[in-house]
């Protein structure tokens, strides 16, 4: 069974003038609206998908949970929906609460844009909630296009800090943390509860070839889930990605082996996350 553990639902009505202004200059494309049409045929190689929108209060970026819960009713690819917040919402809690009502299952963080400091123990009620209603967080872990996006909050030390605090809530770091994969790697490998997903490491591949020989030095291959990122990618392009870094040589130094990507496609993430369909 294959897994995507990274697809996002876009419409412009969510986004704003985000995407227009700010990253639209960067990935030289127009918004990427997503359909439940769209959606299905970008999912066929997949058996399982995450899907998520983003909630950003300082950036106008809201996805709300009944859209989200709506689109996933839509699919007729088995979905898993998880609802998007921002902690610094006062009334996040009642929006948690709404989102577990509709049966969504976990909660993507963007500290990125939203500008809230995850270490910050005024959030903690938050964090206690998510683990009381055993939501798996998925974190944007690592870069952003937009000039209002603070990198400071959207480091993978972040997450430890969250993590020791809260050693049995479920997280997944998203894109392995790009561009600071190793220190991914250290926070997955002393973090029981914590994982990340491979979403656009393929991208930048030598990026992807240094992260994912490290992943196999310091044994967290195991803790690595496929995400495609969709709609930026399809799980194909992801997969043949991650593939075509299998094959990189550079002279007698290590390599990313094929049965290393074989494991993070394959990888049973339902279980290992305590999530069912």
């Amino acid at each position: 069974m294959i897994i995507d553990v990274h697809t996002h639902f876009m419409t412009c009505e969510c986004w704003g003038n985000e995407w227009s202004d700010n990253w639209e200059p960067v990935y030289g494309a127009p918004f990427p609206e997503v359909t439940p049409e769209k959606y299905d045929l970008a999912m066929k190689d997949v058996d399982v998908a995450l899907v998520f929108g983003i909630r950003a209060t300082a950036a106008n970026v809201a996805t709300s949970n009944e859209k989200i819960a709506k689109f996933c009713s839509e699919t007729q690819t088995k979905t898993i929906g998880f609802m998007a917040l921002d902690p610094s919402d006062d009334d996040v809690l009642e929006q948690m609460k709404d989102g577990v009502r509709l049966g969504l299952k976990g909660i993507k963080l963007y500290p990125v844009l939203a500008h809230f400091d995850p270490r910050d123990t005024k959030f903690d009620s938050f964090f206690e909630a998510a683990q009381k209603y055993e939501l798996v967080l998925l974190w944007h872990v690592g870069a952003t296009p937009s000039p209002h996006g603070d990198l400071s909050i959207s480091h993978p030390l972040v997450i430890d800090d969250v993590a020791r605090r809260f050693p049995a809530l479920t997280q997944i770091m998203a894109h392995l943390g790009h561009p600071w994969q190793r220190e991914t790697i250290a926070v997955l490998r002393k973090n029981r509860r914590v994982f990340a997903d491979v979403s656009a490491t393929w991208s930048r591949p030598f990026d992807g070839y240094h992260a994912l020989v490290r992943a196999q030095e310091w044994s967290v291959v195991d803790k690595l889930l496929f995400g495609s990122d969709f709609p930026l990618w399809t799980p194909k392009v992801a997969m043949d990605g991650l593939y075509d870094i299998s094959n990189l040589r550079a002279g007698t130094l290590p390599y990313v082996h094929k049965e290393t990507i074989d494991q993070i496609i394959n990888q049973d993430s339902l279980t290992m996350l305590k999530l069912s369909i």
